[in-house]
Parts: structure tokens; sequence; C-alpha cells
């Protein structure tokens, strides 16, 4: 046969079940606790104080038991959204099958003790680099959506939309209304935050809360909360609280605005200023083109005004004198060495018709040539050269005439 509880055909009664569990619950000793208080009940003529210790990170809770005194005798005034300390045993109640955490001890959560934890969160994200300047994203100048995360309602919401409304009448919103305070505040901006994140048509998240009291502002400084922001891919605007305010989320946001309405003009830019902008943009460039142009026809006019584009024949008009004063001058030079040539060849045509054969003829002399032979055409120099019989050419003034020699004359 099965061990007891193993099978169908040996099941434990409910009762073993539980005094089981309440005897291994009885074995886990005392522990400290820490969360906010969600729900506190005291019912009249009762001893016992009923509350429900929620956390604020986590969609998560817990019940307790303490002695009606000490929720009266309390450091602080306990009620709803109070962060506490407490100090007891968890406890099966195997009546009605319940488990909770019997208390002994309360204390409340001091401002001092609160600054020192978000102190700490923030070393350990400054560390962890979440802080870094290089990891932020720009803010587009002109969003076609934007996300807006604030209290159903609220001032912040009032003044964030009626700023920006103003300033740029084509804004469009989507919003999401959450809890901005309180036990269900963390978690409730965390779901807004991914639901915008997610949506393709959001440019940038506004997470956006009016001033409060420490204790108001805490799920801004939740560690839950920074970190989601820093894993969004939709650049984040933080402007919660007024301008002394500085909870974690304003430095893991990529831009920090000091109130919402500082985060409205942020967002957007002012349509009446841009419109300046453009008209004064439009003034300087049509100012500057005149100048440009008025610069340009300066320097031409320069230019235009300098000898050789003013008067631009006038550097041929003096070459041509110069030219024509050349050619003046060659013309003259050519002319004297063409006389002088002239003057020299008519001298030495004169010299040459003096010397020359013919001048010799004129004056009664004869010149005889040989014409056959080998010697045919030279001029007869000796009597040895024509013997008898050879023909000869004389040449005189006015013509030729052949001859026979007859030999050399003996009697010279």
């Amino acid at each position: 046969m099965s061990e007891p509880g193993q099978s169908p055909e040996n099941p434990w009664p409910v009762r073993a079940v539980a005094t089981r569990v309440a005897k291994w619950i009885d074995r886990l000793g005392t522990v400290w606790v820490e969360g906010q208080i969600a729900q506190l009940t005291m019912r009249p003529g009762s001893n016992t104080a009923w509350l429900v210790l929620r956390d604020p990170a986590a969609d998560m809770s817990l019940s307790l038991t303490c002695p009606r005194d000490l929720v009266a005798n309390a450091p602080v005034k306990l009620a709803e959204g109070v962060q506490v300390i407490v100090y007891g045993k968890p406890q099966f109640y195997t009546g009605r099958g319940t488990f909770s955490l019997r208390v002994t001890d309360i204390r409340a959560v001091g401002i001092g003790e609160l600054l020192a934890r978000i102190e700490r969160l923030r070393r350990l994200l400054d560390a962890e680099g979440l802080f870094d300047p290089r990891l932020k994203r720009p803010i587009p100048f002109l969003p076609n959506t934007i996300g807006l995360i604030t209290g159903r309602a609220s001032a912040a919401e009032h003044d964030v939309m009626a700023i920006a409304s103003a300033r740029w009448p084509a804004v469009h919103f989507e919003v999401r209304n959450t809890a901005v305070q309180g036990l269900n505040a963390v978690a409730q901006i965390v779901e807004a935050l991914a639901e915008l994140d997610a949506d393709p048509h959001v440019d940038v998240i506004i997470l956006a809360r009016g001033g409060g009291s420490v204790e108001d502002l805490l799920p801004f400084s939740d560690e839950t909360l920074c970190r989601a922001i820093a894993a969004a891919t939709t650049p984040v605007i933080s402007a919660v609280g007024h301008e002394p305010d500085n909870p974690v989320c304003d430095l893991v946001a990529d831009l920090r605005a000091a109130t919402p309405t500082d985060a409205a003009k942020r967002v957007v830019p002012d349509a009446a200023a841009e419109q300046a902008g453009v008209t004064e943009m439009r003034r300087r460039s049509a100012q500057a083109l005149r100048n440009w142009v008025r610069r340009e026809a300066h320097i031409i006019e320069g230019l235009r005004s300098r000898p050789v584009l003013a008067h631009p024949l006038r550097a041929l008009d003096t070459r041509a004198e110069e030219i024509e004063r050349a050619r003046a001058t060659a013309r003259r030079d050519i002319n004297r060495m063409i006389a002088v040539q002239a003057d020299r060849l008519e001298h030495l045509s004169a010299r040459l018709s003096t010397l020359g054969p013919a001048a010799t003829l004129a004056r009664g002399y004869a010149v005889v040539q040989l014409l056959d032979g080998s010697s045919s055409g030279q001029v007869l120099r000796s009597t040895a050269d024509a013997p008898a019989g050879r023909q000869l050419r004389v040449r005189v003034a006015d013509g030729a005439l052949t001859a026979v020699s007859e030999g050399a004359d003996e009697a010279h």
C-alpha cells in the first residue's frame, strides 16, 4: 500500500495537510519586512488589527495581524500609503487555511531613511551608467504625437496640454492617466510607459506630476520605474514636481524639465517664435543676398573701370602706332639699303663694263676662239694652239666670224 497522500486510494485529509503546513511555516522564524500599508482594518471590540502590506514596486501584498494597541501606539499615525517596517513571525491559520504575518513591532520609515535609500539608489544607477549623458536620446524638434503620463484631471495634465497647444496648435497627445502617488503608482506608470513606448506613432513621452512631499514623490525614485525609463526606446522627459524637487527619474530620463509647464515649452516649438525666426532669417538672407550682389557689382565696376576694359582698343592703338613706326623705319632702312646696293651695283656694272670684253672689243680688239677639237670654245692664247688649217672663231665688237689659221707668221 502507498504512503498517505501519494495516491488517490490513500489521500490525506484536509486537517492533516493544514497541520503539516502550519508546522512547516512555524519553523521559519521571525523576519523584518518593509512595505506600504495598503489596507488597515480595526474592528470595534476586537483586540486585533488587520493590515495589508504591499510591495510598491510589484503587484504583491502580504496579510498582517497585530495587537490593536500596537497600531494605536505606533510612533507615527498609520494610514494607507505609509511606508513601514514590521517585525513578525509567519503563521498559517489552519481553521481558515490562510497565511499571515503576526507582527510584534511596527516602525515607520522616516524621511531621513527614505532620503538615504534614494541616495543609495542614485549611486547604484550612476555606477551602472544609467545617468551617462551619451546615452540620452535626442528630443525630436516637432513630434507628431506626444505621450503624456500623468494623474487624471491634474494640474500637470492641464498645464502641459494647454501650453503645448498654445505654442503649436497642431500638436497631438496620447494621454495615459495613472496614479502618481501611493501604492499603485509605480505599477501603473510602468505599464503606461511600456504601452506608449510600444506605440510607433509616439515620438516622445512626458512623465508629469506636480509638486509634493518626499513621500508623495517616492514612486518617481523607485528603481523599477527608473530602469523602465532607461530601457525605453522612445525619448522620455521627466517633469516631476517643482524646481527644487529632484527625483531619481530626472537623472535617468533623456531630458529633465523643471516643471510640467517647462516640459510643454521644451517638447514643441513656439509657432509664433518660429514664424518670427523664419521671417528674420528671410530678411537676413535677403539682406545678405543684396549685400553680395552689391559687392559683386562693385567688383565688376572696378574691373570695368580698369584701362584694359574701359578702353580695350587703346592698347591696340598704341601697338598699331608702334607697328606703323617700326614699318616706316624698316621701309626707310630697306630703301636706304636698296639705294646703297643699287649705287654699288651701278659702280660695279660700270667697272665691269670698263673691264669686260665688250668694252675691249669696242676699242678695236678681237677675241679668237678655237672651234674644233677638244679645245673648242677656248680662247686662243698661243700660236702653237692654232696650227695651219685650224678653224677659228673671231669675235669683234659687232659680231663674230670664222677663219682658218694659216700657221704662225714667221716674219714676226
